[in-house]
């Protein structure tokens, strides 16, 4: 069985949705692979993701405290579809006869929280009176989409090949320009056979952006950190800096320090509706790592000069 949700995130399963929000944005700042360097951050990162999507979206945390991990082959409908029914009042109640003492109940998966139901009273009002099946759309599928910084950026179509139980199978998936980390794509008809005349579910791709050493992400504002000589930075500089659309270039002031930022903006991921991200340039000021006789002598030159002292409170 798959681990619970709820215990990903810590949480009780009476949790509220600020609970789950606060959890989430707790565990993912300590597990996030730009910042936790340890070698499972990545896929505990994932996992927290994951239980988020499913608990903080009421409906799908409905099914999933009811079906618990079988709760995907489940219709997102299925509430109304047993409201829609004959439900277990109308079948007679659990004293029904006539099924031989034989009950197939449908638990909650996680061995309590809440009564078990009766599969026939749950989907009974989709079963034809004959006892034949009536029409059943399939149920919803998801994926992971692993895409790079420059490919979430740039959008466009993209052929993915999934692994399924009955082999690989291949799409063409239009991944919109800025598509987010988290965020999913829909492929109508694409998820589990119906049964009768029933459609096929939908596939969903939930996007997960790959951690790249030049780009941080923080929405759609991206940071980078810029190298600079210490003469670009006292006397300032044009120089080129990465962006997910190509390089750029910014000036850099005079007199700037290890640490400031120049905003491009603009330049983070796009926006379908609304303003697009900009990008940060973080100064990191670099010194040769063996100067040569001649870099040395200058650099003693102006040590002996200057006045400048960076320890001087200002």
């Amino acid at each position: 069985m798959a681990r619970d949700y709820y215990d990903v995130l810590g949480l009780r399963r009476d949790a509220s949705t600020e609970e789950i929000q606060q959890a989430f944005r707790q565990l993912a700042r300590e597990h996030h692979p730009d910042i936790n360097k340890d070698p499972g951050a990545e896929e505990r990162f994932k996992e927290l993701n994951e239980a988020y999507s499913v608990l903080s979206d009421p409906a799908t945390r409905r099914r999933y405290d009811r079906f618990g991990e079988n709760f995907r082959q489940v219709p997102e409908d299925w509430e109304e579809r047993v409201s829609a029914g004959t439900g277990a009042g109308a079948r007679g109640g659990p004293g029904r006869t006539g099924d031989g003492g034989r009950r197939v109940r449908y638990g909650t998966g996680f061995g309590g929280g809440g009564p078990d139901l009766d599969v026939e009273d749950l989907f009974g009002g989709l079963f034809g009176r004959g006892g034949g099946f009536g029409p059943m759309p399939g149920a919803d599928q998801e994926a992971e989409l692993a895409l790079s910084v420059e490919e979430a950026y740039r959008g466009g179509r993209r052929s993915v090949t999934l692994a399924g139980p009955k082999g690989e199978r291949s799409y063409n998936v239009d991944v919109p320009r800025g598509v987010l980390d988290g965020q999913r794509i829909r492929l109508a008809g694409e998820g589990g056979r119906g049964s009768g005349d029933g459609p096929q579910g939908d596939l969903y791709l939930r996007v997960r952006i790959k951690p790249d050493p030049r780009f941080r992400m923080d929405g759609r504002n991206i940071h980078v950190s810029i190298p600079v000589t210490p003469w670009e930075a006292a006397l300032g500089a044009s120089v080129p800096v990465p962006t997910p659309g190509g390089t750029a270039k910014v000036t850099v002031p005079g007199g700037s320090s290890s640490g400031r930022r120049l905003r491009l903006r603009g330049e983070g991921m796009p926006a379908p509706q609304g303003r697009d991200g900009d990008l940060y340039a973080e100064i990191r000021i670099m010194v040769p790592p063996e100067p040569s006789d001649e870099e040395r002598r200058l650099f003693e030159e102006l040590a002996a000069v200057s006045t400048f002292d960076p320890r001087e409170p200002r």
